[in-house]
């Protein structure tokens, strides 16, 4: 009687958390279509959305070991849920990079080079990141160059990171969107190219920084780049240090939640503000287009559904695996994107890490349709 009393509670309390990961993952698939603007719960739940669907997938093999009749549960939810699962996970094993260019390939990369700081706190070490991480970029051979937290100083003593890539790159466009001592430092994002810029500009958000495209003409075609950095959550130190109090179940774990939760609902509904924007600004292209940068959220969010729409991601179409970009946090965080539109043939992608920064680069091979 105890056997059967215990064996219909373990039935139970594993039919509960069935049906509540299900939830939770129904309301994922929900992302696409609410701005966090007005719902910032699915900011929160589209976090989990790789970890869902991979306890779903477990919670399908026990139900049809014990109770086969209810595999539907999860099951279903997966399939209604296939749009999230689709943009988690690249099925391209093997594909290689080839370093060689072809030259009627365009190839761009993006990366976030984190202010130029590296991950070493030796100063020593921090002297040579500049010339590391150009040399980096450089050894790519790439014809467009687009970065996120770069910085460049024109004060008499100050680093001029721009004039380490005009030797190769004469064509740049920078948005300047910090800017202090009387501006002669400047940090923001910026696009380099091999080729001509006939046209350029910067579309400032309400808050933070901008987006920023260039019009750049190769052989007869006119390809317009856009880049951007999006609201990031803005973590300091002292905001990892809540991270571990929480993790380690710290007397102080409900404070520290409330601060981290409160800057990643902000961040959260800045995000779809300014994925609104980018998705005008990109409707508006009259060419070939391609945006890159950070977005600082990850494929299962409203921001990354808005801004590609049905533009091809480079990671899905030739890459493997989740395609990590961002170091610290979790495995899972792709917050880097190359999106192209429809005019492009996508050759070839590649997550490059070179230990530089807290996210890694991306580098690809696009060629304009004909």
């Amino acid at each position: 009687m105890a056997k059967n009393i215990f064996r219909r509670a373990f039935k139970s309390v594993c039919l509960t958390i069935t049906i509540v990961l299900a939830v939770l993952f129904l309301l994922a698939c929900l992302s696409p279509y609410i701005d966090p603007t007005t719902w910032w719960f699915n900011g929160f739940t589209g976090l989990l959305v790789p970890y869902l669907i991979l306890l779903l997938f477990f919670a399908c093999l026990f139900w049809l070991v014990f109770k086969p009749r209810l595999v539907w549960i999860p099951l279903l939810s997966l399939c209604f849920g296939w749009q999230q699962i689709m943009v988690v996970f690249a099925w391209h094993p093997g594909a290689g990079f080839t370093k060689k260019k072809n030259p009627q390939n365009l190839r761009i990369v993006d990366w976030n080079i984190q202010s130029f700081n590296g991950l070493s706190k030796n100063k020593e070490t921090k002297k040579l990141i500049r010339t590391e991480l150009t040399e980096s970029i450089l050894k790519m051979q790439p014809d467009v160059i687009c970065l996120q937290e770069f910085n460049n100083s024109t004060q008499a003593n100050g680093t001029d990171n721009i004039a380490l890539f005009t030797k190769a790159y004469p064509y740049y466009y920078f948005s300047k969107d910090y800017q202090r001592a009387q501006g002669n430092y400047q940090s923001g994002s910026i696009i380099f190219s091999r080729f001509p810029i006939i046209d350029s500009g910067r579309v400032a958000y309400p808050v933070a920084e901008s987006l920023i495209y260039a019009d750049i003409v190769k052989g007869y075609d006119t390809i317009r780049v856009l880049t951007t950095h999006l609201q990031s959550f803005k973590f300091k130190k002292e905001d990892y240090n809540d991270i571990e109090k929480i993790k380690d179940q710290d007397q102080e774990t409900v404070s520290a939640s409330l601060n981290i939760f409160k800057k990643m609902k902000l961040a959260f509904a800045r995000r779809g503000s300014q994925s609104n924007i980018v998705r005008t600004e990109r409707d508006k292209s009259k060419y070939p287009t391609i945006i890159c940068g950070d977005f600082n959220d990850v494929p299962n969010s409203y921001t990354y559904f808005n801004i590609k729409g049905d533009w091809q991601d480079a990671h899905l179409k030739k890459g493997f695996g989740i395609g990590r970009t961002f170091n610290s946090l979790a495995p899972t965080l792709r917050i880097d994107y190359i999106l192209a539109d429809n005019n492009f043939t996508i050759k070839q992608f590649d997550l490059v890490d070179e230990d530089l920064s807290d996210h890694i680069m991306l580098v690809t091979d696009l060629r304009v349709k004909k």
